[in-house]
This record gives structure tokens, C-alpha cells and sequence, in this order.
């Protein structure tokens, strides 16, 4: 972990969207891209280089790929705290991100 690759990792908006989505809860990749709104490769490209970073986690379980806030970084680096948890929410697109994925949990619609 290096705080370089994880300042560079936070500097786009992507990014910043997908770890306010990942901040309560474990997400596959599907539910990502739908709340996103981007391509597979795109999200796929974002959440590695948040992985590269050290600021995510990924658990394979059969065929689907779950996300998850790497504890130990946020930890090491208390700074992502405050940013995830309060300064994200400042911003409207995460607030209407997060709306998006309480929908797309409470209907039928799921990656297995």
C-alpha cells in the first residue's frame, strides 16, 4: 500500500462512486456497473486499480466477483474514513447512487 497509488486512485469520480457504494456492504460487480451505468470493462478497470491500491478487496464466490473496503488500509490511512464516510455524501450523484442500489436490493434483479 502506497499512499500515491491511493491518492491516485481517488482522483476520479468512478472510483470515488464505487467506494461509496462498497461503504456498508459487500456488492458483486453486477451491481456496480448497473448503479454506474458503465461497461463491464470500465468498472472492471476501476475496481483493479482500486484494488492495485489496496483500498478494495475481492472475494470470488462461483461465477461472480464481490468488492469489499480493504479494512486494513482504512485503518493504516484514517483520512479514507472521513472521506467515504463524510465527505462523499456531500455529493449529490452518490447520494442518488446509494437510492439506485437500495432499489436494485429490494427488487427481484440478482447476479445468480
Amino acid at each position: 500500500m502506497d499512499i500515491v497509488y491511493i491518492l491516485k486512485a481517488l482522483a476520479d469520480e468512478n472510483r470515488i462512486r464505487i467506494l461509496n457504494l462498497l461503504k456498508n456492504r459487500e456488492l458483486c460487480v453486477c451491481d456496480i456497473e448497473a448503479v454506474l451505468g458503465i461497461k463491464q470493462s470500465n468498472t472492471s478497470r476501476h475496481l483493479n486499480k482500486l484494488k492495485v491500491a489496496g483500498i478494495i478487496v475481492s472475494v470470488k464466490k462461483s461465477q461472480w466477483v464481490y468488492y469489499q473496503l480493504n479494512d486494513s488500509t482504512f485503518q493504516k490511512f484514517p483520512f479514507l474514513s472521513i472521506i467515504i464516510g463524510y465527505e462523499v455524501e456531500k455529493i449529490n450523484v452518490c447520494k442518488d447512487d446509494l437510492v439506485l442500489l437500495e432499489k436494485l436490493k429490494a427488487s427481484d434483479r440478482c447476479c445468480e
